[in-house]
C-alpha cells in the first residue's frame, strides 16, 4: 500500500510538473501586488452567494452607504453631457474649463491656496492613475518612493512596476499617528525621488499641521531630485477645518497635489482625479513633458464624468457641510463605542471617514488578518486587516469605515464586541 502511496504522490507531481510546463507564467511584479481592501471581498462574496448578510465596514465609497448621495446638480450635469452627446474624445490633459474650475479651487482654498494655473492641472481616471502616470515619469531602476507606513496600498503596489521600490516611513500609533520625521530623516538619501504625504492619512484619519508640513518640505528640499506627492483627496474632510494644502507652504521644492471627486463630492464611480504641478523653482520641465507625452498616449479621461466634476466646482457646496457633519457624529459613535470593547482601542481620526483600530486583544493582536477572516466566516462583519496598509507598521490594527447608518455600526461593533468575549476556536 506504501509503495501505490508513493507511486500516486509521484504521479501527482509528474501531472502539477506537466501543467505547470504548459502554463504561460505571469510577471513576478504582477503577481505579488495585493489590494487588501478588495481582497477580503472575495470570501465575502462566497457568503454572500450563501444567502448570508454582510456588514461590511471595508470600503471608502460613500455610495455604498444610504444617505450619502452624490448631489443632484451633479448628476444632472453628467446626464446633460450625455444628452448633448458629449461623449467623444476630450482633451488628453483634460477639458480646459474644468482645469480652470480645479485651478481657481487650488487658489482659493481656505487654508492656503496656491499660485495653481490651468496648465498646471491634468485630469485623470482618478488618483490611481496619476500615481502610474507619475511613477512612470519619475522612477528608473533603483529609484525609491518613500511613502508613510499606514498607507493606501497602491503606493506599495506601483513603483515597482517601474523599477523603483516604496520605503515606508514610521506614523506613530500613540501619538495620533503623527508623521515620525526622525524616521523620515534616517531613509532620505539621493534614490529617494518622491516624498508622499496622504493628508488626511488613509487608513488612520490622521491630518497633518502645518507645522508638519514646513518640516517635510524642509527635508524634503535637501535632496535636489526630490519631488512630494501630496495626496489631498480627503482636504474637505477634515473635523477640524485646519488642512493646509501642501503646495501652499512650499516656496522651493516641487509638489504635486492629487485630489478628484471621489471623495469629497461623493462620486468614487465617476474615477476623476487629478494632478496639479506646483514648480516655484522651475525643476520639473523634464517631468512635466514627461507626464504630457504620458498623458497623450492614453487619450483620455471619461468626457460625461468631467462635465459632472465641473458642475460640483461651479456649484454651491452648502450640501458638503450637512455630510460632513453625518461623518463627525459618525466618528464619534464608534470612538465611545469601540473604547468601551474590551480588546480593541482606537487613536481618535481627525479626518476622512476610516478609523485603524489597535487589535489588544492577547491572542487576536499578532493576527490581525486571521482575525479579519474569522471575524467575517462567524459573524459576518468585513473589515480589512491592518497589515494590508502595511505589513510593518499597519499589523496588530484593522480599518473599518464609518459611513454606514448608526443602526449599521451599532449592530457590526456589538459583533465584534461578541466574537472578542468569546473563547478563542483555534
Amino acid at each position: 500500500m506504501i509503495i501505490i502511496a508513493e507511486k500516486e504522490a509521484k504521479g501527482a507531481l509528474l501531472s502539477v510538473d506537466n501543467y505547470m510546463k504548459n502554463v504561460i507564467p505571469a510577471t513576478r511584479r504582477a503577481s505579488q501586488i495585493e489590494y487588501a481592501i478588495r481582497d477580503v471581498v472575495v470570501p465575502a462574496a462566497k457568503l454572500e452567494a450563501e444567502g448570508h448578510d454582510i456588514l461590511k465596514l471595508n470600503i471608502g465609497d460613500p455610495l455604498a452607504y444610504p444617505g450619502l448621495p452624490t448631489p443632484p446638480h451633479m448628476i444632472d450635469a453628467y446626464q446633460k453631457a450625455l444628452t448633448d452627446q458629449h461623449n467623444g474624445y476630450s482633451a488628453a490633459y483634460g477639458l480646459p474649463e474644468l482645469r480652470e474650475a480645479i485651478a481657481n479651487d487650488e487658489r482659493n482654498k481656505s487654508n492656503g491656496g496656491w499660485n495653481c494655473k490651468a496648465e498646471d492641472v491634468f485630469i485623470c481616471h482618478g488618483v490611481t492613475e496619476a500615481l502610474q502616470l507619475i511613477f512612470a515619469a519619475y522612477l528608473k531602476d533603483g529609484d525609491q518612493v518613500l511613502a508613510p507606513g499606514p498607507h493606501y496600498p497602491p503606493y506599495m503596489a506601483y513603483p515597482q512596476l517601474y523599477g523603483g521600490k516604496t520605503v515606508e516611513y514610521r506614523l506613530d500609533p500613540n501619538n495620533g499617528w503623527s508623521i515620525d520625521f526622525d524616521d523620515i530623516e534616517s531613509k532620505m538619501n539621493e534614490k529617494v525621488k518622491l516624498l508622499v504625504l496622504i493628508n488626511p492619512n488613509n487608513p488612520t484619519g490622521n491630518v497633518a499641521t502645518s507645522e508638519e508640513l514646513s518640516r517635510l518640505i524642509d527635508i524634503a528640499s535637501k535632496w535636489k531630485n526630490c519631488t512630494i506627492i501630496s495626496d489631498e483627496i480627503y482636504d474637505r474632510l477634515n473635523f477640524r477645518g485646519d488642512h493646509f494644502s501642501t503646495a501652499s507652504l512650499s516656496s522651493k521644492t516641487p509638489v504635486i497635489t492629487l485630489n478628484g471627486v471621489s471623495k469629497v463630492y461623493y462620486a468614487p464611480g465617476w474615477r476623476i482625479g487629478y494632478m496639479a504641478l506646483h514648480d516655484p523653482k522651475n525643476k520639473l520641465s523634464e517631468i512635466r513633458d514627461a507626464l504630457e507625452r504620458l498623458l497623450r498616449s492614453r487619450l483620455c479621461a471619461s468626457t460625461p464624468a468631467q462635465y459632472g466634476y465641473l458642475a460640483g466646482l461651479r456649484g454651491e457646496n452648502e450640501w458638503m457641510d450637512s455630510y460632513l457633519n453625518t461623518i463627525i457624529n459618525n466618528n464619534d459613535y464608534c470612538i465611545d463605542k469601540i473604547n468601551q470593547i474590551n480588546g480593541l482601542s482606537v487613536q481618535a481620526p481627525q479626518g476622512a471617514f476610516y478609523m485603524f483600530v489597535r487589535i489588544t486583544h492577547d491572542f487576536w493582536k499578532h493576527r490581525d488578518k486571521e482575525f479579519v477572516l474569522k471575524l467575517l466566516n462567524e459573524k459576518h462583519v468585513l473589515l480589512v486587516h491592518g497589515s494590508g496598509f502595511s505589513k510593518e507598521f499597519g499589523k496588530e490594527h484593522f480599518r473599518m469605515v464609518f459611513l454606514p447608518k448608526k443602526n449599521i455600526l451599532e449592530k457590526a461593533l456589538s459583533r465584534i464586541d461578541d466574537f472578542l468575549q468569546e473563547p478563542v476556536k483555534v
